[in-house]
């Protein structure tokens, strides 16, 4: 059976946190990073995605609609705190984070069904 993956119905992890990394991790410091126009300037160490910051975070590399149809137009590209996101479930482990995100975005909690799993095998 191909695993499903419920982060291409979702995108809430990508409205609801600001995604701030090193700014290392932009074209500004590596031919395949991050595109730096993409962007804001936190600090002298550190760049958070444009749109993420506020009271409705947005990250400007999101497209499609919540909960139904999205992407990551940068998603080869995309920063080390995108990458590093656990979504719910993977491996069996629940992420709280994740969770948390879809909730203030009207979806469920993500279930081992999202993943195409009638359960996740227990460990021996």
């Amino acid at each position: 059976m191909e695993t499903m993956n419920p982060c291409l119905t979702c995108g809430a992890c990508c409205a609801f946190f600001r995604a701030s990394f090193y700014w290392a991790e932009t074209t500004a410091g590596s031919s395949n990073g991050v595109p730096e126009h993409l962007t804001e300037k936190i600090n002298d160490f550190r760049v958070q995605m444009k749109g993420t910051r506020g009271e409705k975070p947005w990250c400007i590399a999101l497209t499609g609609e919540i909960g139904r149809n999205v992407q990551c137009s940068i998603y080869e590209q995309r920063a080390s705190v995108c990458r590093d996101f656990p979504p719910s479930l993977l491996d069996g482990v629940v992420n709280e984070r994740c969770d948390k995100a879809r909730q203030a975005h009207g979806l469920k909690p993500v279930t081992p069904n999202d993943w195409g799993l009638e359960d996740f095998p227990k460990a021996a």
